[in-house]
């Protein structure tokens, strides 16, 4: 699993999949999650703007992301 540190409360799902480098673009982002291809917490989730937290774990092409606040 890759971390992903963040300095704020969240961070929505299509950035998080762009600082993650899943995708290059918001664009890619959207189609991804609209698709049906990412999961949160093992569901699918089709919501772009899902504020994800740390304790969350996201799946986008075969690869996990976990969120944490940076020190």
């Amino acid at each position: 699993m890759e971390t992903i540190t963040i300095t704020t409360e969240y961070i929505k799902l299509q950035d998080l999949l762009k600082l993650a480098a899943v995708t290059a673009t918001g664009g890619e982002a959207k189609l991804l999650i609209q698709e049906g291809q990412v999961l949160v917490n093992g569901e699918v989730c089709t919501q772009r703007g899902k504020k994800i937290r740390p304790g969350d774990d996201v799946e986008a092409e075969g690869l996990h992301y976990g969120v944490r606040y940076a020190d």
